[in-house]
């Protein structure tokens, strides 16, 4: 779609916010999709508007000479790679751009390069396609490999507003949590004195941190842990997260926490901890991957049998889908207050 007064406007944005700003701009209902991306300089980028934005900040709006049209999807980019019918039904359906990477689960996928290749044309702001090959062990380590472009597995990923820096070799990131994250972040008051069981990079302290929250931040993973510490002090709340690099069950919490956040898939046997953390009249935030028959009685009488087991009273206050697990089970979460 051209824009106003037939010129290819684009607006002007360091690299680490071109996803966030993309995302933005598609909110705002500027971006053009018929576009690539363009490198504007070696720190910044161009993103195809129709209109100079008027809600997202960008460094400034010019025009795009000799624009490069952008294919409609990556069906018809393999089409005129040559590929088959056959083929493209083994391609991958759906993708991540997680900073400049591209995160993608194959399977049986053919010509993994040529598919790598043509995720980049579709997203100008990456640089890396990676494959996702799965986690293992104690501390969820994944394992990656590069497929195309530069081969950098470390990134600097935004969301609304929240910065994580990760590598994609050492540390896991679940796009499919983006909602949840923000959530967190909406929640907390400012204040509030928050315990984080499984803390990871961030993924849910640094929301809320942001928010103004007193976050007490528990990770075992060395790598991750490094992480959050870079990440406390990328996003410029250092003084509002006390970090740790232990089990969660050793760490004291005192005086007591408002909320409890246990954002891992088997945090019910971590349960008896997360209430004697809690504050009466606290709330805790159980994440649990459940099979599809067991919603939502399992999660639910989990929390109900641990509180009555510490003598306290349980009022559930939402129960949520994050997203689907694998086939037939369901990532979840239940939010309780804990009298």
């Amino acid at each position: 779609m051209a824009s106003n007064d037939g010129l290819d406007l684009a607006a002007v944005v360091r690299k680490p916010e071109s996803e966030a700003t993309i995302a933005a701009l598609r909110d705002e209902g500027v971006y053009d999709a018929t576009r690539k991306v363009r490198e504007y300089d070696e720190e910044t980028v161009a993103i195809p508007v129709t209109d100079p934005p008027q809600e997202t900040p960008v460094s400034k709006v010019v025009e795009q000479v000799a624009p490069e049209r952008r294919l409609p999807d990556l069906d018809a980019l393999l089409r005129q790679r040559g590929w088959s019918d056959e083929e493209i039904e083994r391609a991958p359906g759906s993708w991540a751009v997680v900073g400049s990477v591209v995160l993608v689960t194959f399977e049986d996928c053919p010509r993994r390069a040529e598919v790598g290749e043509a995720l980049l044309d579709l997203h100008g702001e990456a640089d890396t396609v990676l494959a996702h090959e799965g986690v293992s062990g104690d501390h969820r380590e994944p394992s990656v490999s590069v497929v195309a472009g530069a081969g950098d597995t470390e990134t600097v990923h935004t969301e609304h507003g929240t910065q994580y820096a990760l590598d994609f070799a050492e540390v896991m990131f679940s796009p499919g949590n983006k909602a949840e994250r923000a959530r967190m972040g909406e929640v907390v008051e400012p204040g509030e004195r928050v315990f984080d069981m499984f803390a990871g990079i961030g993924y849910f302290t640094l929301p809320m941190a942001r928010a103004g929250a007193e976050v007490t931040a528990v990770e075992r993973n060395p790598a991750a842990f490094r992480f959050l510490v870079e990440n406390a002090m990328l996003n410029d709340v250092s003084e509002r997260i006390s970090a740790f690099r232990a089990d969660c069950r050793d760490v004291e919490v005192d005086p007591r926490a408002d909320r409890v956040v246990m954002g891992y898939y088997e945090a019910h046997e971590y349960l008896d901890a997360a209430l004697a953390a809690l504050a009466p009249g606290g709330v805790v935030h159980v994440h649990e991957a459940t099979p599809e028959d067991l919603l939502w009685d399992r999660p639910v009488s989990r929390l109900r049998d641990a509180a009555e087991n510490a003598g306290r009273d349980v009022e559930v206050l939402d129960r949520r889908k994050v997203k689907s697990h694998s086939e037939g089970v369901w990532h979840v979460v239940v939010d309780a207050r804990v009298e």
